[in-house]
């Protein structure tokens, strides 16, 4: 549930509204449920390749690659590409790190202490981080990028199962892991009103790797 935070100079708890507390009190009983219904179907899901799952859309190794790859390849017909999908990685982070800060929902009971660098609100559970990169990445290259029907195919299917292992792992709830494909999608959606066009591209990577 959402965390009772100290709150204000007179050290009062905040409350949470009793219809919210509903809520967020059968969100963690279906992801209780789901979380049995997987282990009884399918034991032999090692905890192992699940953080492979998480550490392959942590947003560290994302941007690092992504800089990365826009350093070494430096190509006119890449910037707009590199540079937007860039700026969507950064709100990403942002957005996640802002909306948490502001809920502060605890994680799951059961969530362990083996979290790949975890900082600041990163402690907190809504919306996924993971859930709404994957969500990002996936739409993002979709949309912009001629792909390959079995890549985009394996594409969705990474950020499907990045997402189910957010709950597996015991980092979030089924709620969390929604609302954050929806601020990935969101973003997407964001990115292609404010896209940044080929001038301001080459003229923000001159800038950057001069």
């Amino acid at each position: 549930m959402f965390c009772i935070a100290q709150g204000g100079d007179n050290g009062k708890k905040r409350e949470v509204p009793s219809a919210l507390r509903t809520i967020l009190n059968i969100d963690a009983a279906i992801t209780d449920k789901f979380c049995s219904i997987v282990d009884a179907v399918a034991p032999r899901i090692s905890r192992a390749n699940l953080k492979y799952l998480e550490i392959s859309c942590h947003g560290v190794p994302w941007i690092g690659f992504w800089l990365a790859f826009t350093i070494l390849w430096s190509s006119p017909s890449l910037y707009q590409i590199q540079v937007n999908f860039m700026i969507g990685l950064i709100l990403d982070i942002v957005a996640v790190a802002v909306i948490k800060a502001i809920t502060r929902r605890r994680r799951p009971m059961k969530n362990e202490s083996d979290m790949f660098l975890t900082i600041g609100p990163d402690h907190y559970s809504f919306p996924s981080g993971h859930s709404s990169r994957a969500g990002f990445v996936a739409s993002f290259f979709a949309s912009h990028l001629a792909l390959p029907a079995w890549f985009t195919f394996n594409l969705y299917l990474w950020s499907a199962a990045v997402c189910v292992s957010r709950v597996l792992l015991r980092r979030h709830h089924v709620l969390d892991v929604l609302a954050g494909i929806v601020l990935g999608l969101f973003e997407t959606l964001f990115l292609n009103v404010i896209w940044f066009d080929q001038d301001w591209c080459e003229w923000l990577l001159s800038s950057f790797l001069s």
